[in-house]
């Protein structure tokens, strides 16, 4: 292996020797050549700033460097559809051109320059069939022009241009000269100007052409989209300066002591030989000096010196997500007596190791962990990408703190960059904050796929090696001294081979030497250059298997849980898993923020728009980029509530719930449990009857018994006793206020309710019949329901209608898909479910009378083949119960207890062979549905709440009792409509106007719900005729051959949430269950079989109508 590790070495140091190409080096265009990946750009180093004196140090922040001039603002801009329409001489100061103005940073496409594309993995410029380097010849470009001026004591310094990040491939002009060349989109490009500015007033042109070879490698699952994406700035250092450093500060093999090493590169741009001196200052939180030191640099004309430090430091305070502590360092230049520049950085001490644990697998070898600072952590990530809803890619600070605000709050501690560097300050937040950082080069070549052939995936095509090997470099110059990065990746879903070989080697040679991270590429899958198994998107069930068997280096799935729409089923039990292994080490949910750009419609309406919303017949792939946890505007999702329960740092069991006996479980990693307050409370049918708190000592990793009095708690009629639980902060944490809760739990006591005595009510009914209509009447109710549409079409009682313009109980079978649903193809194959809730025969109707009540019997005979069949049995006072059997579609006539009628309906050949067909599918859900009058829209229930729940989604929603409105029911930040809104586990729900008077809905045992001012209608994608599809396009015979008969059912409609208008009614699905939402992807994953509804069973369920005076 030493032989290889060194020839691959050299052989990825002569690929990548410099980053100066000069222009008479190549014949093609830069952007057309792929071995010019950059033109005069200065060689990647640490992001910094230069100071003239302490104090401005200290502070660490740009703006208060005198050496500093952001030129973010209002530019001028000029834009071609393709670069040969540029006017000649552009870059030219004198050169007469119709500028624009643009705003920088922020992508030309959402300021109204060219067409904003989103395509998931195939390139947009030639979504088939791409042949590498060809780019299309109608390139756009966007020209950027400035005037800067120079301010006059950076007289006879180096002043550099730094675009922070710009795409794709980017030319700088000073003064009408070509300064020089970049293409790595989501790195800095820094330029040395002097030589080509002028005194006074300067002339800055950036032309950036939309694709360049660079595009290549930049084919991530979002916006394709273009321009200055991030600041660009000026700033100027002294002749003789500081060029790089690099830190190393690590622990010892107690984990308590700090290990300080410190290199700092001194470049001399002047024509003499320079004796300067280079100092450091390691500073802690009170700005004590803790290490120091100082030595004489000299260096030759035109050269560069190293200069090393190191130091011992006992007991430092280390960091990590838990407690991220941070030290201050100066690194000051001396000419002479004279301080030249001072430069800031901050410094955590943290150790990152890979190694066995003591623990045995069943493959009887030990477990393999990843550990910091000695401890086997969790990962508790979530993947990002660069999303702004207004401005496009360009995330600014207040942004990027409300991003980091609802992480912490909601117990994420990791975050992987996808599928590149992020911004400079972002790192900085993640060391203030304390987030460990997945930095991933800016690699991704998914639209060529993983064939390791020639021609086949870029990965393991020596020419792409030097695009390769510089991406890697930058990403890992610019932040190899940031406490926060505690893995690097070699990029995404770009094959493997060569190329990745030697950048992995590159990386390991550096962290050999250094903080030895551990470096990670998914699709190594378990080849040598991966440091981790980082899969992605794997079921419960998987790490389950690979948790109990044990695997020959840490697990963490780099992505999982995808979150499209309505999603992230089963998260709480993949999590199970992760808790109990210890090589499974968490995992990067896909993804944080839903992609959407916001846009208003002719009505002052606005939304979130994706993929194919722009230009015409544009590549697209739809809303597949709105996969975040949270919405554009950031406001979370529902899944959030389980996010963050999943991830929780104390966890709850039930020892002896009886007795009022748990184990509380501390999974923190660095923090005592004692600095948290636990509270109970013991509550009857969702009324508090006793609680109390607690301080418990629990030492991280550690667990401790509490018992909780439940003396005097008797079995009553009726009554479910809980106990919850809540940890809570007592003190502010970064992001974290003070009386935060951090975690929760929920017991259900075993004391069983008694049963409740049946609903009596005095009076009689009577039934009469009027052709079609059947109606049970007593002198203060009125229940009609209509044989030839199946409904029943009215229920009065006391005066009061219940049901509005007739729409009342009706089976109901289907849900509004979602996205997951359209993924695994539910739409089209559960067809037949849809069309049971809409095309049901009633194959037989009777009424009996049981003493003063009416029994009125309905035997549907559904699309699927299959019956419902539904028994009301109606009191005098109003008083309503719905017993409810689905048959099952293997149902046979001689054990099918309904009338001959029924009998001769249901068993016909035709009906037969309907049955045998849906026997094989799942019923999205079994239930029934009305409408209820507009102003009965308060609901109360208890069940699980508050939020939106699932039955694979409702670890975090707790049983209690919760008051809300069919308007806030509705989530609304989907941004694409579908399904929502719905509880589970419900024992009962009211709706009601605001004086009192409505409806109660009482389940037999337990329900779901949804009760929403829309239909399901409204939600289903299918059902907006007026919207078109979310076709691909990606070749023009695509275009051409838009097939609506093929698409129905699989293929999305192009709706937004201004699509979504309150209606004059609440419709209300009450159901015995609707199936899982899933989660584990988005493109094909199902429901695990026990949150499904098989047609070929039987279900018996009910619920009584009560009215509410």
């Amino acid at each position: 292996m030493t032989t290889l590790f060194k020839f691959l070495i050299g052989a990825a140091v002569c690929a990548y020797s410099t980053q100066v190409l000069h222009a008479e080096d190549t014949k093609l265009p830069y952007w057309k050549d792929i071995q010019t990946v950059a033109v005069n750009k200065e060689y990647p180093r640490t992001a910094f700033m230069t100071y003239d004196n302490r104090n401005q140090a200290l502070t660490g922040e740009y703006e208060n460097s005198p050496y500093y001039k952001l030129l973010n603002g209002t530019w001028n801009f000029y834009y071609a559809d393709a670069y040969k329409d540029l006017p000649a001489n552009i870059e030219q100061p004198d050169a007469n051109i119709a500028w624009k103005e643009i705003k920088v940073p922020g992508n030309w496409e959402v300021q109204g320059y060219g067409v904003a594309i989103y395509t998931n993995h195939g390139y947009e410029f030639k979504p088939r069939n791409p042949q590498p380097p060809q780019l299309p010849e109608t390139n756009p470009v966007g020209v950027y022009q400035r005037d800067i001026e120079i301010p006059a004591d950076w007289d006879g310094r180096d002043i550099f241009l730094r675009l922070e990040g710009a795409k794709s491939g980017v030319y700088v002009y000073v003064n009408g000269q070509e300064v020089g060349y970049s293409e790595d989109s989501k790195n800095p490009a820094e330029f040395l100007i002097n030589n080509y500015l002028k005194p006074g007033k300067n002339s800055l042109v950036i032309k950036i052409f939309r694709w360049s070879t660079g595009s290549y490698l930049e084919c991530q699952d979002f916006w394709r989209m273009s321009g200055i994406e991030r600041d660009v700035f000026l700033f100027s250092q002294p002749k003789t300066h500081i060029k790089d450093f690099n830190v190393v500060s690590t622990l010892d093999d107690t984990y308590k002591n700090g290990i300080f090493k410190l290199n700092v590169d001194v470049t001399n741009h002047t024509a003499a030989n320079k004796e300067v001196t280079v100092a450091y200052e390691l500073l802690d939180a009170a700005k004590k000096v803790v290490a120091e030191g100082n030595t004489p640099c000299p260096v030759t004309a035109d050269g560069q010196k190293s200069i090393s430090f190191e130091a011992a430091l006992s007991n430092v305070k280390t960091w990590t997500s838990e407690h991220p502590n941070l030290y201050r360092l100066l690194i000051s230049l001396k000419d002479g007596e004279k301080t030249s520049e001072i430069i800031p950085y901050t410094v955590g001490f943290r150790r990152f190791e890979i190694k066995p644990t003591d623990q045995i697998a069943e493959n009887g070898k030990p477990y393999v962990c990843l550990f910091v600072n000695g401890q086997p952590i969790k990962l508790k990530g979530v993947n990002i990408h660069e999303h702004n809803p207004e401005t496009g890619h360009y995330v600014p600070e207040e942004l990027m703190r409300k991003d980091f605000t609802l992480m912490k709050q909601n117990n994420i501690n990791s975050v992987r960059l996808c599928h590149y560097p992020q911004d400079r300050k972002f790192y900085e937040l993640c060391d203030e904050y304390g987030i460990y950082v997945y930095d991933e080069a800016n690699i991704e070549s998914h639209g060529m796929y993983y064939n390791l052939s020639r021609g086949g995936t870029l990965g393991n095509h020596p020419e792409w090696l030097k695009p390769h090997m510089d991406r890697t470099i930058n990403m890992y110059e610019r932040n190899k001294n940031h406490p926060s990065v505690a893995i690097w990746s070699l990029g995404n879903e770009a094959g493997n081979g060569y190329n990745f070989y030697q950048t992995y080697l590159w990386l390991k040679e550096r962290e050999v030497k250094g903080m030895n991270r551990p470096v990670n590429y998914e699709r190594a899958l378990w080849e040598w250059n991966t440091d981790m198994y980082v899969p992605q998107y794997p079921s419960a069930a998987w790490l389950e298997e690979i948790g109990k068997k044990g695997s020959d280096r840490p697990i963490a799935p780099s992505e999982y849980s995808h979150a499209m729409g309505n999603s992230n089923g089963n998260l709480a039990a993949q999590w199970r898993a992760i808790y109990k292994y210890p090589n499974l080490q968490g995992g990067y949910i896909w993804d944080w923020v839903d992609q959407g750009i916001l846009e208003t419609d002719e009505n002052g309406r606005t939304y979130w728009a994706y993929g194919g919303d722009y230009g015409t017949n544009a590549p697209s792939d739809g809303n597949f980029l709105c996969n975040g946890i949270v919405a554009p505007d950031r406001t979370p999702h529902p899944a959030m509530t389980e996010v963050k329960y999943a991830h929780q740092n104390v966890g709850f069991e039930a020892i002896d719930p009886a007795a009022g006996k748990f184990l509380v479980k501390n999974r923190f990693y660095f923090t005592n449990l004692k600095k948290y307050m636990i509270s109970y409370t013991v509550k009857a049918n969702g009324k508090t009857i006793k609680g109390g708190k607690v301080s418990l000592d629990i030492e991280p990793q550690g667990s401790k018994e509490l018992n909780i009095n439940l003396n005097g708690l008797k079995p009553k009629a009726g009554t479910e006793y809980f106990v919850d639980f809540v940890v809570t902060t007592t003190e502010p944490e970064p992001l974290i206020p003070a009386g935060h809760d951090i975690a929760s739990e929920q017991f259900r006591l075993p004391i069983e309710p008694l049963a409740m005595t049946g609903h009596k009510a005095s009076g009689k009914t009577t039934v009469s019949t009027d052709g079609d209509i059947i109606t049970v009447l007593s002198p203060r109710m009125q229940f009609v329901f209509n044989k030839r549409s199946g409904l029943v079409t009215s229920y009065k009682v006391n005066g009061t209608e219940y049901f509005a313009e007739g729409f009342g109980i009706q089976p109901n079978f289907w849900r509004a898909p979602t996205d997951n649903d359209y993924g695994n193809g539910g739409p089209k194959r559960e067809q037949i479910w849809k069309q049971s809730s809409k095309n049901f025969n009633v194959a037989d109707v009777t009424t009996t009378t049981d003493g003063n009540k009416t029994v009125l019997t309905v035997n549907y005979l559904l699309a699927a083949g299959n019956l419902y069949i539904m028994k009301y049995t109606i009191y005098p006072d109003g008083v309503v119960h719905a017993g409810i059997t689905f048959t099952s579609t293997d149902m046979k006539a001689a054990d099918t207890e309904v009338s001959e009628a029924t009998l001769m309906a249901t068993f016909t050949p035709g009906q037969d062979a309907q049955r045998l067909a849906s026997s094989k599918l799942n019923v999205p859900r079994i239930g029934v549905r009305f409408h209820l009058p507009s102003d009965m829209n308060q609901v109360e229930y208890f069940g699980r709440g508050p939020g939106e729940n699932y039955i694979d989604r409702n670890a975090s929603s707790f049983v209690d009792l919760y008051r809300t409105t069919a308007d806030q029911m509705y989530t609304n930040n989907y941004v694409r409509p579908q399904e929502n809104g719905h509880r589970t586990d419900t024992r009962w729900v009211e709706l009601t106007r605001k004086g009192g008077k409505g409806l109660l809905i009482r389940a037999d045992s337990t329900i779901g719900f949804n009760a929403l001012r829309n239909s399901v209608e409204d939600f289903d994608s299918e059902e907006a005729i007026s919207r078109p599809r979310q076709w691909t396009n990606f070749t023009p015979e695509e275009v051409a051959n838009h097939n609506e008969e093929k698409a129905k059912n699989v293929i999305r409609r192009m709706t937004h949430v201004n699509d979504i208008t309150p209606r004059n009614f609440v419709e209300v699905c009450i159901d015995m269950k609707q199936q899982g939402i899933a989660g584990y992807d988005s493109w094909g994953d199902r429901p695990l079989p026990e949150h499904t509804l098989p047609a070929n069973k039987e279900y018996h369920w009910g619920f009584t109508l009560m009215p509410v005076k």
